[in-house]
């Protein structure tokens, strides 16, 4: 059985952010709580933008974190699509701006169709308002410690997520995000994201290359990193109700507020930089493979898989939709098809059966 997924998203606007006139990007409008007493500060810091006459920044939040973010995924966004479409040869990615009613927006860039991947979305959004508790149970693992007796929680968040579907089942999947929270003003706040792999067949040398990448992005900002957040990897991407991994792996970290925010800032900035350099190389090498019907089969049975993870578990997914957020960018993630066989087992001994026991037994991969 094939089944359709996900409608792609329309035509799009230029790169130019389509915003009313006196208006504030999202994470500037959050910060915008008190009338301006410093003319040079607000010049300093939105010269480039409108701003309504009885908006203001206060001077000890001008170097805030928010915009610092949006600012760094935007430019990830950006550059990452810049080099898929070289690698493709073929497709470009179109964009979409959007505004959520509530507060904020965002922008999605979608690949479709092309000659390397068969969709690849990167959105980035940025919104604030409130949310409901079981919204923040669901944006972090300790949701429920930071309750607000069961009321609205004001809330900040800027993210960049990717997913990219070849359409070779020899090139893997890739997914990433990177994130920023918020909530009552910033009296609580906290990173998460990571980067990670999806392949259909293991590749030990793809392997070493994707997880050493991570491992020296880790290593040049915290010796642990590595081995903590790829624990938390397999982890997190466990597909309970089948007893195995949704891929083979990668980074993943949440509620990340141990230190200076600034030094997980630039861990964020350095992995977000190390998607291409760590998933490139793989399509590369693969994406001229030949491969069977068969193979392709088994690429769509994984692809199930991967949906089943995402609607069930995914913790952005759920986050989006319980806040209100926009149903084609939070569904971006999903491939345009996939399948599902009754009671299906792969033949032992054969490299689809490798690959579910790596998917079963999380293996060390440097």
């Amino acid at each position: 059985m094939k089944i359709s997924l996900l409608c792609l998203i329309p035509v799009v606007s230029s790169f130019q952010t389509r915003r009313p006139p006196q208006t504030l990007s999202a994470s500037r409008l959050a910060m915008a709580t008190v009338p301006a007493t410093n003319e040079d500060i607000v010049a300093k810091n939105f010269e480039n933008v409108d701003l309504p006459e009885s908006a203001g920044v206060a001077p000890e939040r001008d170097e805030s974190m928010p915009v610092k973010m949006e600012k760094m995924l935007r430019e990830a966004q950006i550059s990452i699509t810049k080099a898929i479409e070289e690698i493709d040869g073929g497709a470009t990615f179109r964009e979409d701006s959007w505004e959520r009613s509530t507060g904020g927006g965002g922008k999605s860039r979608v690949l479709a169709n092309g000659n390397v991947w068969e969709k690849a979305g990167v959105n980035l959004s940025v919104v604030h308002g409130t949310m409901p508790q079981e919204a923040l149970n669901a944006a972090t693992e300790r949701g429920a410690t930071r309750s607000n007796n069961g009321e609205a929680v004001p809330f900040f968040a800027c993210g960049l997520s990717c997913v990219m579907h070849p359409k070779n089942p020899h090139c893997p999947t890739m997914h990433f995000n990177y994130r920023y929270f918020e909530t009552e003003g910033g009296e609580h706040w906290w990173f998460g994201g990571g980067t990670d792999i999806t392949p259909n067949y293991v590749d030990e040398e793809d392997m070493k290359h994707f997880h050493g990448t991570y491992k020296a992005v880790c290593d040049r900002h915290d010796p642990e990193y590595y081995n903590k957040f790829k624990q938390w990897a397999d982890d997190y991407f466990l597909i309970k109700h089948r007893g195995e991994c949704r891929g083979l792996g990668g980074i993943f970290f949440d509620d990340l507020n141990d230190r200076d925010p600034k030094e997980i800032f630039e861990f964020c900035k350095d992995a977000a930089n190390h998607v291409v350099p760590a998933y490139g190389p793989i399509i590369e090498k693969h994406k001229n493979d030949a491969f069977t019907e068969e193979q392709k089969q088994w690429q769509q049975l994984r692809r199930g898989r991967y949906v089943e993870f995402n609607l069930v578990y995914d913790r952005g997914t759920i986050f989006g939709l319980k806040t209100n957020g926009r149903t084609e960018s939070i569904l971006m993630s999903l491939p345009e098809t996939a399948s599902w066989l009754y009671d299906h087992h792969p033949e032992p001994g054969t490299p689809e059966a490798e690959f579910l026991d790596a998917a079963k037994n999380p293996r060390e991969w440097i």
